[in-house]
């Protein structure tokens, strides 16, 4: 059993899982680790074979049997689901999301972009209607470079933050022999063009750009490359399905920058069809320093080191050095990893973990998210306008706010051990 953390709730939260991919089988495991937090009492999935393959899942563990649903509504009618974690595909998980809350369940909604704002818009109604909570499942929110930068940010030694950039850049390019297979990311990387996976890096940087509490998303414009990735990857590895080969429309590299209320810009790169190694490119500029992921390093004027060095001319000029991240855990790591690392253990490195912590934690406590709806629409919006940008020539684009004004006096909410917003 996991360390307890602070705040956390006296008894486990009653939980469904709508959705027994993958990515569901990723949370069902990081939930066994900690039974603590969470017991498993429902299950759905289109397939029986998935249901099947839980169940003994469960049973190998010695876990209560859950009950099991073909028809998500099913699932949702049982009184003694608190929350639902919803880890559908794309094109379903909102709607899901929605009835789940007009149920009065909360909804745990696992990551990806949105089609359209009217989705985003039946979400955020549904939660104030309801009054239960919808939080996204952003892991890398949790990150420990995540959050130490948060902190350094919130500690001020960053400065005024100006620019901030991040982004999901993935070799994903054997996608493009997996559309018979019905890969749901392969369809949509064939048929749109626009940033599909924003969150992972625009989360974090959300966050310590205090969106939805204090500031906002004004307006982005979007562009994207020409499409070669995909149709090499096809070429070279044989494709699957009869018939001529079919052209992508996703841009191998789309570049979105939004610019916010409080003036700080955002450049927001999606590239999943080229080779590279991964990286979320995470990037926090101030007027006093900067963290920089892919060169694992920070720099804060004053406290990182530099050189003096002399050009070829005779003339002195400063070199300015990387501090390593590692330096600044002792002093600044953020206080959720300082009790983490404690017992670290689950999936993504103990992002998993933390999220569903911090979701159940809410759950249990009746608090706001960490990670609201507001943040959800906020964040997944960015899909679709960026889609509509680039249709329309890369025409800017005005951000709605999900808010509603709300966002001018947020500063202080989600307070408690798994704030993202204070530190507690």
């Amino acid at each position: 059993m996991l360390h307890t953390f602070p705040n956390s709730q006296s008894r486990p939260v009653r939980l469904g899982i709508i959705g027994l991919g993958p990515r569901g089988e990723t949370l069902l495991a990081t939930l066994m680790l900690m039974p603590e937090v969470a017991e498993i009492v429902a299950l759905c999935d289109l397939q029986q074979e998935r249901l099947d393959k839980f169940a003994g899942l469960l049973a190998r563990e010695k876990r209560p049997v859950a009950k099991a649903f073909l028809d998500y509504h099913d699932l949702l009618a049982l009184p003694e689901v608190e929350a639902v974690l919803i880890p559908t595909s794309w094109n379903s998980h909102l709607q899901i999301a929605s009835a789940a809350m007009l149920q009065g369940k909360h909804v745990g909604l696992e990551v990806g972009g949105a089609s359209s704002l009217e989705e985003l818009w039946h979400l955020v109604r549904a939660a104030e209607s309801s009054g239960v909570s919808c939080m996204m499942l952003e892991n890398c929110c949790y990150g420990r470079n995540e959050l130490l930068a948060l902190n350094l940010a919130r500690q001020g030694l960053f400065g005024e933050l100006v620019h901030c950039s991040c982004g999901y850049e993935h070799d994903l390019a054997e996608m493009a022999c997996q559309i018979e297979a019905g890969h749901e990311r392969a369809l949509h990387n064939l048929h749109r063009n626009g940033d599909l996976y924003p969150t992972h890096g625009l989360g974090p940087i959300a966050k310590i750009l205090r969106i939805n509490r204090g500031n906002r998303f004004l307006s982005l414009t979007s562009t994207a490359s020409k499409a070669r990735g995909f149709a090499a990857a096809a070429e070279k590895q044989g494709w699957r399905g009869a018939g001529p080969q079919r052209s992508f429309n996703m841009g191998d590299v789309v570049t979105t920058v939004i610019r916010c209320a409080q003036g700080e810009t955002i450049s927001l790169v999606h590239s999943v069809s080229l080779p590279r190694p991964y990286s979320r490119s995470c990037r926090v500029q101030g007027t006093k320093g900067i963290w920089l992921e892919d060169a694992k390093g920070i720099y804060i004027d004053g406290l990182s080191p530099s050189l003096e060095e002399i050009d070829v001319a005779g003339n002195p000029y400063t070199v300015h050095k990387w501090s390593p991240v590692e330096e600044f855990y002792e002093q600044y790591d953020h206080p959720i990893w300082q009790e983490f690392r404690k017992n670290p253990a689950g999936g993504h490195g103990g992002m998993d973990t933390l999220t569903l912590r911090a979701f159940c934690a809410a759950v249990s406590q009746g608090v706001e998210a960490p990670i609201d709806v507001y943040d959800c629409a906020a964040w997944m919006s960015i899909t679709c306008l960026s889609e509509q940008s680039i249709a329309l020539g890369s025409m800017p684009l005005p951000c709605p706010d999900f808010t509603n004004g709300k966002w001018l006096n947020r500063q202080t909410a989600a307070k408690g051990f798994w704030s993202l917003d204070e530190l507690p």
